[in-house]
């Protein structure tokens, strides 16, 4: 498979009708899926270090079930996957591992949140977005109906 999928999910929130679309859209192209997980995590200094290691370990057991799961449900429809987490700024986050990657040829937002127009600009994957070779499609609850939420390993079973 030379098409790549690459799928944002912000603060551990998923849209499902994002991850169909991606599911119909990487059997469509042929192409294998990323699942990126990217969560804001502000590291200011080292004089808690032990419980930055517990914050990190606390999002590693509750993300990598659900990439898990969802990595399962993409390979019994034939898709591979491969997925990551990511945490501190999302922008550099997202900016870095993209630099580690081979180029996709789509991103996907797959949290689903509906930005206010004044603040779309300012969003780090707006602004990230700007610079990208690959076109970026959200969808958006505001044009479904349905909101984002936080992980729930119960709706990808």
């Amino acid at each position: 498979m030379f098409r790549r999928v690459l799928v944002v999910i912000e603060n551990e929130r998923i849209y499902q009708p994002a991850i169909e679309y991606v599911l119909e859209l990487s059997l469509r192209m042929d192409s294998e899926v990323t699942f990126l997980v990217v969560v804001e995590m502000a590291f200011l200094d080292n004089t808690w270090l032990g419980s930055k290691r517990n914050a990190i370990s606390e999002l590693e057991d509750r993300a990598g079930p659900l990439l898990a799961d969802l990595s399962t449900r993409f390979l019994k429809e034939g898709v591979s996957t491969s997925s990551a987490i990511r945490m501190g700024d999302p922008g550099q986050e997202f900016l870095k591992f993209l630099a580690e990657r081979q180029p996709f040829q789509a991103i996907i937002w797959g949290s689903g949140e509906d930005l206010p127009r004044a603040v779309r600009r300012g969003h780090w994957l707006s602004r990230a977005s700007a610079s990208l070779e690959c076109p970026v499609l959200t969808v958006s609850s505001r044009h479904q109906g349905g909101k984002s939420k936080p992980v729930d390993r119960e709706d990808y079973h």
